[in-house]
């Protein structure tokens, strides 16, 4: 199954999980579900934002297009100013490559990522504990009173949480620091983009 735009589809995914994490779970809902308020609060321009939407369809749809889902490909597509994140499983090294290569060649994209694994596609339950993770990871960013959750976009794949987004080195440092804090989470992998 291929799935792009992880951050907004986490947010409807999740709302039964969000429920039990408190009174700050409509934060989390109302800082994804809205483009306009995404745009709002996003430190990415609204073009940038609209292009790194695009490059998500697009590389989505040339995976799914060409590997449809009973192919054994489970990809997932995240940008975050031209930087393109590509998690999920692929049955052979091959077809990774390929799909790093159709996201290289993708109008936008500044810079690939490819941390999609080669084996089985993953079970429900193991994506269902994955949006969980990631759940909590952003509850816990936006408790943290040192940074400024907003800006940091959070991607968890088999346990594994990948941070994105526009911080300085010391709100990277602590962002990473919440979610390898974060009970389930293997490893935290982050892919900031640091401003001074």
């Amino acid at each position: 199954m291929l799935e792009h735009g992880r951050t907004l589809g986490i947010a409807g995914l999740s709302l039964v999980a969000l429920a039990t994490l408190g009174g700050c779970a409509a934060v989390v809902v109302g800082a994804t579900v809205g483009a306009g308020t995404l745009v709002a609060m996003d430190r990415r321009s609204a073009s940038v934002v609209q292009s790194d939407q695009t490059v998500e369809q697009k590389v989505g749809k040339a995976v799914s297009d060409r590997w449809p889902p009973a192919s054994g490909v489970h990809v997932n597509v995240t940008s975050y100013s031209g930087k393109v994140l590509l998690t999920g499983e692929v049955p052979t090294a091959a077809i990774r490559e390929q799909i790093e290569k159709i996201a290289s060649s993708t109008q936008y994209v500044q810079g690939v990522t490819n941390e999609i694994l080669v084996g089985p596609e993953t079970l429900m339950t193991a994506r269902t504990r994955d949006t969980y993770i990631t759940s909590k990871v952003k509850a816990r960013l936006i408790e943290a009173k040192h940074l400024d959750a907003k800006d940091v976009v959070v991607v968890t794949e088999r346990g594994v949480v990948y941070l994105m987004g526009l911080v300085s080195p010391s709100q990277g440092d602590a962002a990473a620091e919440v979610a390898a804090s974060t009970s389930d989470v293997l490893r935290v992998v982050k892919l900031f983009e640091y401003r001074t």
